[in-house]
């Protein structure tokens, strides 16, 4: 992929994106979301390896942010109206600029951030638009994975995926046994 090496920040839409986009709502409003466990998996080893994670969503949810304090995201954005302006403020705060910036989005309110990024990508079963736009498209729906082949196709392509990966072993090795 084109850029792929400047890469140093990971951003993703929530619904669509690490979720499958359904919104399970209950009287008192939004109940759940089911979220992927590979999707983590990867996004720890970003976060691990040094990059910026961040979730950035037109919804506010403590579903979501119960998810990105688990997995140790950087930057939460929720109930962002212009995802631009959203990230742009993010990106001062770390010191990085638009090409250094991996974002995957499935819907139209995402297309903005595509024109910005380093890299954009979409889980297979995004809008048209998306798929057209996208410098990544998925083999993965939303919800189901999309994100951890993202991840991992960019930290591969930057020669860091098995440091990546060896870097989880050793984490495993020195947790204590669990009693």
């Amino acid at each position: 992929m084109r850029g792929s090496r400047s890469i140093k920040a990971f951003f993703f839409d929530v619904d669509g994106t690490l979720t499958s986009g359904t919104l399970i709502l209950g009287t008192e409003g939004e109940a759940y979301k089911i979220f992927h466990a590979q999707d983590g998996m990867a996004l720890g080893l970003a976060h691990r390896m040094g990059y910026i994670t961040g979730f950035i969503t037109g919804r506010t949810s403590d579903i979501v942010r119960v998810r990105a304090e688990e997995l140790k995201v950087d930057v939460l954005l929720m109930g962002v109206k212009n995802k631009v302006q959203a990230v742009a403020a993010a990106l001062e705060k770390y010191r990085l600029c638009w090409e250094e910036v991996a974002f995957m989005g499935d819907d139209l309110n995402d297309l903005p951030l595509f024109d910005k990024v380093g890299i954009a990508g979409s889980p297979s079963n995004g809008a048209p638009e998306n798929l057209k736009k996208a410098e990544f498209v998925s083999r993965r729906a939303g919800g189901s994975g999309a994100a951890r082949e993202f991840i991992e196709e960019i930290l591969k392509e930057q020669g860091r995926w098995d440091e990546a990966v060896a870097s989880f072993y050793s984490e495993m090795q020195e947790a204590p046994a669990r009693q």
